[in-house]
């Protein structure tokens, strides 16, 4: 007997159900499977995180403001790149728990007239607070669009007066293996090393984070504090900062020394500059993520073109 299929019965589940949240999923479940994961654990990992939350009043700046939709809250919280806490996008919400955000202090020096080693409540006093409205998009293809709460990076390089030599702005990570399960890992030549060209830093998109949707940053977001610059791919802004050093020379980035041919210094969102291994062309935004939803075309510099004097002159193709 011929017994007709449906036409669609071989759709994956993955094509159904949003991949970031099939990820996830498959992920726990792996864990708790296997044992690594106890129910207790889970449950505990997530009260730490919880517990670190507080509001943050911040006005939002029109003036900083993409007109986009924002992510919904757990997809931005749930769906992360942070390899200190594993390389699964799920693994930062699982493990970042263990993280303790205070007391922490960031230790601003190199070529300074006056450095400075302040901890995250004076840090946050530094400047006003305010809220934008920022697209994120990833090497990897995905994007989201997060009201993020700061101010901009320029505002602490004033107060630090750099000198005639600080050419680079170097942002240095927490590597606490106590803490971040994911250090341990040889993945990457710990710490967790980025940097800015010290006009690209000036630049009032670049964004010294301490929030997002309107409180203090989750730990799997990079808390208490971290770099978001818009027009670059993800993984240029560190995140849980520990030191900011102004460099005569180009930093020796975590990405760039790993892979170089994969990851270049300064990673400006480019759809014509493709991956090695896959096209920037298209994105996908998280949350949009039905059947029939179609890619979104990639914008020269995220959509920030503002920026763009800053590398004029330059062969993009060559400084990726």
């Amino acid at each position: 007997m011929l017994i007709k299929r449906p036409r669609f019965s071989h759709i994956p589940g993955s094509e159904i159900t949003p991949q970031h949240l099939v990820e996830s999923r498959r992920l726990f479940m792996h864990q708790l499977a296997a044992g690594a994961l106890t129910a207790s654990s889970f449950a505990s990992n997530a009260l730490a995180a919880e517990s670190a939350r507080h509001r943050l009043a911040a006005p939002p700046n029109p003036a900083f403001t993409a007109k986009d939709t924002p992510t919904k809250f757990d997809d931005a919280s749930s769906y992360n790149n942070f390899y200190e806490f594993g390389t699964d996008k799920g693994d930062p919400m699982l493990y970042a728990g263990s993280l303790k955000t205070r007391p922490w202090t960031i230790k601003i020096d190199g070529e300074v007239k006056k450095p400075l080693t302040l901890d995250i409540d004076a840090l946050m006093k530094l400047a006003p607070l305010e809220e934008r409205l920022y697209r994120l998009r990833c090497v990897e293809g995905w994007s989201m669009a997060i009201p993020w709460i700061g101010f901009s990076l320029s505002e602490l390089i004033r107060k630090v007066e750099p000198t005639g030599n600080a050419k680079y702005v170097e942002f240095t990570s927490l590597a606490d293996p106590a803490q971040m399960k994911g250090v341990n890992s040889r993945i990457l030549d710990w710490p967790y090393v980025e940097g800015l060209r010290i006009d690209e830093a000036n630049h009032p998109l670049a964004l010294l984070c301490v929030g997002m949707y309107g409180q203090s940053l989750l730990n799997q977001n990079g808390a208490p504090v971290r770099l978001v610059v818009p027009w670059k791919y993800g993984f240029k802004s560190a995140k849980s900062i520990v030191r900011i050093r102004f460099t005569e020379h180009q930093p020796k980035t975590a990405w760039n020394k790993t892979a170089p041919d994969e990851y270049g210094f300064y990673s400006n969102v480019n759809p014509e500059v493709a991956h090695p291994r896959w096209s920037q062309a298209t994105e996908r935004r998280i949350g949009e993520d039905g059947l029939f939803t179609r890619k979104r075309k990639t914008l020269m510099f995220n959509g920030y073109p503002e920026v763009a004097s800053l590398y004029s002159g330059m062969d993009l193709k060559k400084f990726y």
